[in-house]
């Protein structure tokens, strides 16, 4: 178990590429504040250094919203959460007190979109977890397949590609016009389910004209973890705890 000052104290820290980063974002984001002591805390909890993207993000900022709140990227619980964004340890279910040997099961739930899609870090080999892709490797449970594929880069890529407008390439087809009007209400903890559903083949031809409703978050993730269960019988495993 390292201490603070060794998960802090680094050459090259990762914080003022990830700010200017942040800053010159070709999308609409929201950085909430973090509040210093939880930062501290998740910290030790998650034993991520800040010269990596992941502790710089984790360590400065209380989560981010991206692309007026479709994708919520967690970090440290914020000062103030108006937005209700939960901190990354919570999502994934970390021990209060940091524990040297707990480790999540299979990945590091990183972010959620409003759809239920899920991105996460593998933890492991695809022997190992069930998810595909290498170990650090991003991978993304998507709610229209309602199965992981890998995104083929890692947390540092995969943010900086995501605030230069990667969203808009990767969620073609899963947007309907007037979606931003829809999405910016939406807390944290919210989410949107669509009828007929975004796996279905009604969705697929005509998304557009699907039924949304406001659901909570980790009742869209639940749906989705069961119907993949009930459709070709993979658990898809855990998908965070928003």
């Amino acid at each position: 178990m390292r201490e603070l000052s060794e998960l802090t104290e680094v050459d090259e820290p990762a914080w003022p590429l990830l700010e200017e980063e942040l800053r010159a974002a070709k999308v609409p984001v929201e950085v909430l504040d973090p509040d210093p002591g939880q930062a501290a805390a998740t910290l030790l909890q998650t034993q991520v250094t800040v010269r990596s993207y992941l502790g710089a993000f984790v360590f400065h900022t209380g989560g981010v919203l991206v692309d007026d709140g479709w994708l919520r990227l967690y970090g440290s619980p914020a000062v103030h959460n108006d937005r209700r964004l939960p901190g990354l340890a919570r999502v994934n279910g970390y021990p209060d007190e940091p524990d040297a040997d707990w480790r999540p099961a299979a990945g590091l739930v990183v972010a959620h979109d409003v759809l239920g899609g899920t991105f996460a870090i593998q933890g492991g080999t695809e022997e190992e977890t069930g998810l595909p892709g290498r170990p650090g490797e991003m991978v993304y449970f998507a709610p229209d397949s309602l199965r992981w594929d890998a995104v083929g880069a890692g947390y540092g890529a995969w943010l900086s590609w995501l605030l230069a407008g990667g969203a808009e390439e990767f969620y073609e087809g899963l947007r309907w016009p007037g979606w931003r009007d829809e999405v910016p209400g939406l807390t944290g903890g919210e989410g949107l389910s669509l009828y007929p559903p975004l796996w279905s083949a009604e969705a697929h031809q005509d998304l557009a004209g699907t039924s949304r409703a406001v659901v909570p978050l980790d009742q869209l993730l639940g749906l989705g973890r069961e119907t993949a269960l009930q459709l070709d019988g993979t658990d898809p495993g855990f998908l965070g705890t928003p």
